[in-house]
């Protein structure tokens, strides 16, 4: 188990307010297994792992202890067409990728 990870994934799911059902279906596990990762008994795959940080909007970094502090700014994507949404989070990927080569 990666220290610290079932707090952060407990956390995150009260700050945005969703159950335990609500992350296992966005994320397309059972409600079991968002349960074991939230007690510490199993570890997200990378996959999930990576799915979990889209979901909360955080690094897998942040999830994974690497990063201390989480950086968090909410853009209110409700309005936008799934391909406005992937344009969006690419541009916000390549200012990060840009901020970590310099």
């Amino acid at each position: 188990m990666i220290k610290g990870l079932n707090v952060k994934l407990q956390t995150l799911r009260k700050q945005y307010h969703l159950s335990q059902k609500d992350v296992a279906n966005a994320i397309n596990v059972s409600p079991s297994i968002i349960s074991g990762y939230e007690t510490g008994e199993r570890s997200p795959s990378l996959e999930n792992l990576l799915a979990l940080s889209y979901l909360y909007r955080c690094s897998t970094d942040y999830l994974l202890g690497k990063e201390k502090e989480l950086f968090v700014e909410a853009i209110d994507t409700s309005h936008m067409t799934e391909l406005q949404v992937q344009r969006l989070s690419a541009f916000v990927d390549s200012l990060k990728t840009a901020r970590e080569g310099s």
